[in-house]
């Protein structure tokens, strides 16, 4: 008899505690409650011999346990999956201009990776970017060049990408498609490369040359 309360408490241990779970929000209800403390009562009640406290501490033990294990497996059975957020590959930007690119090189007869590369350089594609000289936007323009450049906002990707193209344009016609020379004029204006027959021998623009060329190269 006293076997079977104790399976009998075991049993309703467990389907508490996967009850608990199920509605972990809300509290036992009364008749359950009630439930509980009358089997307890039973089992303290119908076993007075002397080791009743330690068979049911050990009983509670082995309920907890086994509660805990039920509990973790419906835990990880139940917890939803995260999905991983799909890459979206874009140019090396972090933002895609590579639309507007395509329409300069195009309108302006440029190769695209040259425009990438000046902008890679300018301003690592930033938008936003302001050099200590007061050139702004992807390539880097300067007030009074885009105003001749017809370019209204220097932040806008758009008009800026296209303004600095057609620079761009206009400075390898100028020095007959060598794109070495075109890169000097872009950075230091063309004025130095007339004046200096070639690159000028300013530190920075040699190494701005050198920078977007080979980037145009790799």
């Amino acid at each position: 008899m006293e076997s079977l309360k104790i399976q009998d408490f075991k049993t309703f241990m467990e389907s508490q505690a996967i009850q608990q779970f199920t509605n972990r929000n809300s509290s036992n209800t009364p008749s359950s409650q009630s439930l509980f403390q009358d089997m307890l009562s039973e089992l303290i009640s119908g076993d007075t011999l002397d080791g009743t406290s330690q068979r049911l501490g050990s009983l509670l033990s082995t309920v907890e346990t086994e509660a805990t294990s039920i509990l973790q497996s419906r835990n990880a059975a139940m917890t939803p999956v995260t999905p991983v957020p799909t890459r979206v590959e874009t140019s090396e930007s972090g933002t895609n201009y590579d639309e507007i690119i395509s329409q300069a090189a195009t309108l302006y007869k440029l190769p695209e990776k040259l425009i990438k590369s000046v902008i890679k350089q300018e301003s690592n594609f930033d938008p936003k970017a302001v050099s200590y000289a007061g050139a702004s936007g992807l390539m880097q323009l300067m007030p009074a060049t885009a105003k001749s450049l017809g370019v209204d906002d220097r932040t806008d990707p758009e008009q800026n990408i296209m303004g600095g193209s057609k620079y761009l344009s206009q400075m390898m016609a100028r020095y007959d498609g060598d794109i070495q020379l075109a890169l000097a004029a872009y950075n230091a204006g063309p004025g130095n490369v007339d004046k200096y027959n070639g690159i000028p021998p300013f530190k920075e623009t040699r190494n701005y040359v050198q920078s977007v060329y080979g980037t145009f190269l790799s």
